[in-house]
């Protein structure tokens, strides 16, 4: 079991880095951390599963770290236990009234256990270079939404990747596209959105990416 306290919780464990896949993070790239919102359900169909296992495995393979929610189930506990299995940090961020019902998973490099939903988004955008948006349900649409919202009011300009596999997020890039037709977003919030439509195309982004000289304004959120 972890010792929970309200700053962090930190188990160290030795890695070996194994490359595990052709893609390959170019050197310029500044993308250490990825944090990866998606279901704590399986969905139905094992390829959700396969598509987190393929995430995870290619962020660790290509020496970054892993941020996400601090579950063991659905989605959440497939992509963490995979980066963790090829050698990633894995920092897991739960409010303390989700810790016993989302079943926190266990070998993370970091458990930090919050007070509310609130601190625990804002501690994972502070601890995270990128966002990958895997299939989700309502929470997952919560928190890329916000997400999306922060940059927009240009409170920050790390990159936003919407993993559409099988046209799953189709329906929300219609919803944005057509709430920009009806005059109520800018032309440009249509853009804040990166497209990749399977893991290899996320994590070629993520090498070409770089959060340099975008500073983010986390106090304001």
């Amino acid at each position: 079991m972890f010792e929970i306290i309200f700053s962090s919780s930190i188990s160290v464990k030795d890695k070996k880095v194994q490359v595990l896949s052709s893609v390959s993070a170019s050197s310029h790239t500044n993308i250490k951390t990825v944090c990866v919102y998606c279901g704590s359900r399986m969905g139905k169909g094992r390829e959700y599963e396969a598509l987190a296992n393929k995430l995870g495995t290619l962020i660790a393979s290509n020496r970054m770290n892993l941020v996400y929610g601090a579950g063991s189930i659905g989605l959440m506990g497939v992509v963490a236990r995979a980066a963790r299995d090829a050698g990633a940090d894995v920092i897991g961020i739960i409010p303390e009234h989700l810790d016993a019902i989302e079943i926190t998973q266990d070998g993370l490099t970091e458990l930090h256990v919050t007070r509310n939903m609130h601190e625990r988004k804002k501690m994972m955008f502070d601890r995270s270079d990128a966002f990958v948006v895997l299939p989700g349900g309502l929470g997952t649409l919560d928190e890329t939404l916000e997400i999306m919202t922060w940059a927009q009011l240009s409170l920050h300009k790390k990159p936003i990747i919407l993993l559409n596999h099988k046209n799953y997020w189709s329906p929300l890039i219609q919803l944005v596209d057509h709430v920009v037709k009806e005059g109520f977003a800018a032309e440009e919030n249509a853009k804040l959105l990166q497209l990749a439509e399977t893991a290899e195309e996320a994590v070629e982004i993520l090498a070409s990416a770089s959060a340099e000289n975008a500073p983010s304004s986390s106090e304001l959120m």
